[in-house]
Order: C-alpha cells, then structure tokens, then sequence
C-alpha cells in the first residue's frame, strides 16, 4: 500500500469508520480486512506526526537560536 498523506489517512479511517456503523451485521472477514487497513493508516498517521513533530521541534529550536531584535 503506497503512503497517504495524514490528511488522505484520516479520511480513509473516518471512511472504515463508517462502513462499521453502516453494517447490520458485519461480514468477518471484511471485516477483518477494514481493520488490518485500519491498523497500517494508523501506523503511517502516528509516522507522519512524529515526522512533523520533529520539524515543528527544529523550526522552534531555530527561532529560540536567532537574538530578537528589539526596536525603541
């Protein structure tokens, strides 16, 4: 399965979410493959949040690094 996007992740989950909630009585081996798809777009989202928590720690450490200028 190619990476998705966190944004394309999120919106395929909410889409597995909902094909739980639709089913009157839900197929187990369906089912079963909604999960397992489930369980990879949540391993590549919880990647992809460390990944931009790891910028987002470089970007604060950069501007903690540079002297503000102060104007009188």
């Amino acid at each position: 399965m190619p990476k998705n996007s966190l944004k394309d992740s999120l919106k395929k989950l909410r889409e597995i979410i909902d094909w739980f909630d639709a089913q009157e009585e839900v197929d187990v081996e369906a089912g079963l493959g909604k999960v397992k798809e489930g369980v990879t777009l949540i391993k590549e989202s919880r990647a992809e949040l460390k990944k931009l928590e790891n910028e987002f720690e470089k970007v604060k450490q950069e501007l903690g690094e540079e002297p503000e200028e102060i104007e009188d």
